[in-house]
């Protein structure tokens, strides 16, 4: 579930360690997932407070809202990853419920595309079209050898249980991944797309900087977008592997905002989190023969050590020093935070 404000912002930062508290009083199996959201397994609490899956999501929006001021986008499903995919289809006050019985997890995940399955990436997803796997349903009707065949055994073996809506990730009380954020806003309605694509390559900068500073990597993005209206849209990329690479995480910010269609959307403030990070020494890191990927590393290391000694100014970018958005966006760094995942 995701918490948001009456306006359909998050909520006040200080208010979440009482949602997780409210949340505690219905199960004890609570991760908080900050900083708007939460997973919870409510199936003890089903018998406890006699009422099914839709009735105790009501419970808990009533309790939110009257005690907090705080609304609720809840997915209720048998695991966190149709969970996950249920609040996103799930509007402010609504729940969505995916029945336990195969024939409705088939039929909801039949028509969505292959890149709503956690773990498939922008390439997998490529991949597994080019062999007209464009689908949940067409992935789910493939043999898992096939599946095993283009994306390797492991992935090929996760993207077909997933398909078939196998989840076996457990919901972990109190775990926290950590995340790191940063913010532009603009002093204006900004309608250029182009500037708002400078201010995310600004984002994805910052923050490929401070995650190899810190020696950390970051397994998924989220970007919010806060329009002149007051609506925020966000959006969640799992990248193909941990990376602090600053070019993979900007072709994933690109890619979200332009998923977002926002045309002549009048922008207000860019946000972008980089979630699940792990320590750099851990991660795994397919090799590439691209001369031009390998080149862009070798450089990033070189600016990582001259802003090291110099200051975060000493090196920046060309279409940054010079463009508009790298001087007009107000930076607003929020900090060490949680993976926010919506479930």
């Amino acid at each position: 579930m995701r918490f948001r404000a009456l306006d359909g912002g998050p909520p006040d930062p200080a208010v979440y360690p009482a949602l997780l508290g409210m949340l505690g009083t219905v199960t004890p199996t609570v991760q908080a997932l900050p900083p708007d959201t939460a997973l919870a397994d409510v199936r003890g609490a089903l018998r406890y407070f006699g009422r099914d899956a839709a009735g105790l999501a009501a419970l808990i929006r009533v309790r939110a809202l009257a005690l907090y001021g705080v609304d609720c986008v809840i997915g209720a499903a048998a695991n966190p990853m149709l969970a996950r995919m249920a609040a996103r289809e799930a509007g402010p006050g609504r729940t969505v419920l995916v029945p336990e019985d195969p024939g409705s997890v088939r039929e909801f995940l039949l028509r969505k595309p292959a890149s709503a399955l956690d773990g498939i990436g922008p390439k997998a997803a490529r991949a597994l079209c080019s062999y007209g796997l464009d689908s949940v349903g067409r992935i789910a009707a493939a043999p898992l050898g096939t599946l095993q065949r283009i994306l390797g055994a492991r992935a090929g073996r996760e993207a077909y249980e997933r398909a078939h809506g196998i989840d076996r990730t457990p919901v972990v009380p109190g775990a926290t991944t950590r995340s790191l954020g940063a913010e532009r806003s603009f002093g204006h309605d900004e309608l250029d797309p182009g500037a708002q694509r400078r201010a995310l390559l600004s984002l994805t900068e910052e923050l490929g900087a401070r995650l190899r500073a810190q020696g950390q990597v970051c397994r998924s993005l989220s970007l919010t977008v806060r329009c002149a209206d007051r609506t925020a849209l966000t959006r969640d990329r799992v990248l193909p592997e941990p990376t602090a690479h600053s070019a993979a995480l900007t072709g994933a910010a690109y890619a979200m905002h332009t998923a977002l269609g926002l045309q002549r959307a009048r922008v207000r403030l860019l946000a972008l989190r980089a979630e699940g990070l792990a320590p750099a020494d851990r991660a795994v890191h397919q090799l590439s023969f691209d001369p031009e990927d390998d080149k862009a590393r070798r450089i990033e290391a070189v600016a990582d050590r001259a802003r090291a000694r110099f200051g975060p100014a000493a090196v920046t970018r060309g279409t940054l020093a010079a463009g508009p958005a790298g001087r007009a966006g107000r930076a607003g760094r929020t900090g060490d935070r949680a993976d926010g995942r919506a479930a």
